[in-house]
């Protein structure tokens, strides 16, 4: 009847996969990963590689002295207090446990970032690699994943369905590779499928205010963990949450940081004018950069900015590029740029005249500088980077059914479960992908891996 036998399944090797199967590895059980790209590599992959968490020791170590409520009053802030309040609550206190066990554990090196604050955030706690890089996050957790002989990685090899008892418990999956479909018997199935993204039918049905923009995020997420759960019984939630971006390159396709804006940039429409408040964040502001003429803007920022920016990868290999323009004078940089001189003059001398506190004409108050020759302008696109919605999840990472009771023995991370961000784009703080994919991957392996060795 079965093929193979393991204690755990987790289906997807992304960021929330891998730490899921870390963590119940490290106790001693048996775990089979499955991928289905032939890559290791995901939305974690993709990001800026920064993991919000409060009250780490790199905090302390700096004065700042912070509670996990004090963070998840911040994301409830943000989204509007539209994100389950108990499942906020549970993945900020286990953030500050899961950057220690990375850096002590898994041997990651992870430091404070203190450049600037993300939009939301009343405190500096986003925990990042040396190269602010995702990609080197997913290499590094790669590399621990193969120091555990305990763990059984396959690539090419989807998780297509559940495999459920007479009681509607999970008691396996199906897993299809080259060699056809192999029935893996397991007493805990983790989806770490990633969300719905790269579906452009279910990005329709859910968000189709956003259809319309890049998707950024990683071309294999395109929902079979929610679909699968779903047919069992499970329910999803906030369906219509997704983090969009402002800032991705539209040359290369690589994603301009937040950071020029928080550190006192701005943006401009190819009109040369200012359309909205830029600070609010860049996963709504999408939706104002898709309305505006060519569905692009110019984000425009000072050598100041430059320099300061240059440890971030991205931005490192965007200067090696010709993406960013750089001029000694406003008008100089609208030519460069090719945007409406006189508008743009008159913009950039309006916007210098902002005092921080005082609200300007879009309500926007956080003026963090002058700008000063000489300036830079680069041209951006908004994108879908990733769905915030998904299945129903306890503060355990346990899929709820639409009935209400858990579905003994299947568990949800990443995008794949219900993140919190509410229920729309305004509610989306930074770093909320990484917290809910590796929080809750956490989570989930050490839970799983608990009422295992506990014979539940």
């Amino acid at each position: 009847m079965w093929d193979a036998e393991v204690d755990v399944v987790v289906a997807g090797a992304g960021g929330a996969g891998l730490v899921a199967a870390l963590a119940a590895a490290q106790k001693g059980l048996q775990v089979a990963l499955f991928e289905k790209t032939d890559h290791i590599l995901g939305n974690t992959a993709a990001s800026a590689g920064m993991i919000p968490a409060a009250g780490t020791r790199f905090q302390k170590e700096l004065g700042i002295d912070e509670t996990p409520e004090d963070m998840a009053e911040d994301i409830l802030k943000k989204n509007h207090y539209e994100s389950d309040r108990d499942l906020t609550l549970a993945v900020c206190r286990a953030s500050a446990p899961l950057i220690e066990w990375m850096h002590d554990d898994l041997n990651i090196e992870l430091s404070l970032v203190t450049e600037f604050k993300y939009p939301g955030h009343s405190n500096f706690r986003m925990h990042a690699p040396p190269s602010r890089s995702g990609l080197e996050l997913v290499k590094r957790l790669r590399q621990n994943v193969s120091k555990f002989d305990n763990i059984f990685l396959m690539m090419k090899t989807p998780v297509v369905d559940l495999l459920t008892n007479e009681q509607n418990e999970v008691i396996g999956v199906v897993a299809e590779s080259s060699e056809g479909k192999q029935r893996i018997k397991a007493k805990k199935v983790i989806l770490a499928t990633n969300g719905f993204g790269g579906n452009k039918r279910m990005v329709e049905k859910y968000i189709p205010e956003i259809k319309d923009a890049l998707y950024f995020g990683y071309e294999a997420n395109t929902g079979e963990g929610i679909e699968m759960a779903v047919n069992i019984g499970a329910d999803v939630s906030n369906m219509t949450a997704y983090q969009g971006h402002s800032a991705v390159n539209e040359g290369s396709g690589i994603l301009v940081t937040w950071g020029t804006i928080m550190m006192g940039g701005f943006m401009v429409n190819r009109n040369g004018k200012r359309f909205a408040d830029e600070t609010v964040g860049y996963s709504e502001f999408a939706v104002e950069l898709l309305k505006q003429d060519g569905k692009h803007g110019y984000i425009i920022f000072d050598q100041d900015i430059y320099d300061e920016l240059l440890s971030h990868e991205d931005f490192k290999n965007l200067s090696q590029s010709s993406a960013f323009k750089r001029a000694e004078s406003p008008e100089k940089l609208a030519e460069e740029l090719n945007i409406d001189k006189a508008n743009f003059v008159a913009t950039f001398e309006q916007f210098n005249k902002n005092e921080p506190g005082t609200p300007d004409e879009f309500g926007r108050e956080n003026f963090a500088k002058k700008l000063r020759p000489p300036y830079y302008g680069v041209r951006v696109v908004p994108a879908l980077f990733h769905t915030q919605g998904g299945l129903k999840i306890n503060e355990h990472a346990q899929v709820i059914h639409k009935d209400g009771h858990v579905i003994k023995n299947l568990y949800a991370c990443g995008g794949t479960a219900v993140g919190v961000s509410g229920k729309h784009a305004y509610g989306y703080m930074s770093g909320n992908g990484l917290l809910a994919a590796l929080g809750f991957g956490k989570i989930a392996g050490d839970h799983a891996a608990q009422a295992i060795l506990n014979g539940e």
